[in-house]
């Protein structure tokens, strides 16, 4: 199965490469809400993980109120991200594990690369299988 590409616009990529930048050493996450299959805004959200240098685990609370104020916007759900600190801009085996919003787009930062930051998108369907989508910087 393969995807049409999704455009990103350059302020929400910039912010998420600076949100990753920001904490090298442990993986950051959050929501992006969209309007109309379009993303719009950015949600950082805290990392709760045991192991926050290896997994991501969404802050339940902050979760919870993200979506709300998605809700009272306007906005449904359009990706979640999260950062690799020391690992490729790919699903791992828990990120296809615990995937469980298979409408959201997935997107990963790579730290993990010469100065160079990596972002990819993928999407992970109900098997735990990701295909990766094209993204385009608008």
């Amino acid at each position: 199965m393969s995807y049409a590409p999704i455009a990103l616009p350059r302020h929400l990529v910039n912010q998420l490469l600076h949100y990753a930048q920001s904490s090298p050493e442990q993986e950051i996450c959050g929501l992006i809400g969209g309007k109309h299959g379009q993303p719009t805004t950015c949600y950082p959200i805290r990392n709760t993980a045991d192991d926050p240098e290896r997994r991501y685990r969404l802050d339940p609370e902050q979760h919870i109120g993200v979506l709300r104020a998605m809700r009272e916007k306007g906005e449904e759900l359009f990706a979640i991200f999260h950062s690799h600190p020391a690992a490729p801009a790919e699903p791992s085996a828990t990120d296809l594990e615990l995937a469980a919003y298979p409408e959201a787009l997935y997107l990963i930062v790579s730290l993990d690369t010469k100065g160079v930051l990596e972002l990819r998108g993928f999407r992970i369907d109900g098997e735990k299988r990701a295909v990766e989508v094209e993204l385009l910087l608008g």
